[in-house]
């Protein structure tokens, strides 16, 4: 399976809520993703197995509507730093196992400076320890 695995971290913006938006219609136009998730409270969620499908949550195009002049943050956003893999790998492997428990090919991760470094530490990871997750970062902040 093809499955992706979106969330929000940070302070939530003005556009947090549109970026997931965009991220879910994308991902219907594409009919290349199986089931689209979303972690509940950022990458918190992902290490607690806090993931709900998207599909329950976002059922028609008026909910995507909506959600896109929303608000704040849909899903919940966090503020964890990840310390770099080679000082604490116990995160690491538990956000891995739950990319393969719930067969997660993508994860995009919206949110500003310190979420774009999540995402790069992760990237890291799984480069350097042969998993073959695409990990993305959609900023939100106005500074990028």
């Amino acid at each position: 399976m093809n499955n992706l695995l979106v969330a929000q971290s940070g302070g939530p913006t003005a556009v947090i809520n549109a970026t997931l938006a965009g991220v879910i219609q994308g991902v219907r136009a594409s009919n290349k993703v199986d089931i689209v998730y979303g972690a509940k409270n950022g990458i918190e969620g992902v290490l607690k197995d806090n993931l709900i499908k998207l599909d329950d949550f976002v059922k028609d195009i008026v909910a995507l509507d909506t959600l896109t002049y929303t608000p704040s943050s849909a899903l919940g956003t966090c503020r964890y730093k990840l310390k770099d893999w080679r000082e604490d790998e116990e995160p690491y492997r538990r956000i891995s196992e739950a990319f393969y428990k719930y067969e997660i090919s993508y994860f995009i991760y919206i949110g500003g400076n310190d979420s774009m470094d999540t995402v790069n530490k992760l990237s890291d990871y799984c480069k350097n320890k042969h998993h073959h997750f695409n990990i993305i970062g959609a900023p939100k902040t106005i500074d990028n």
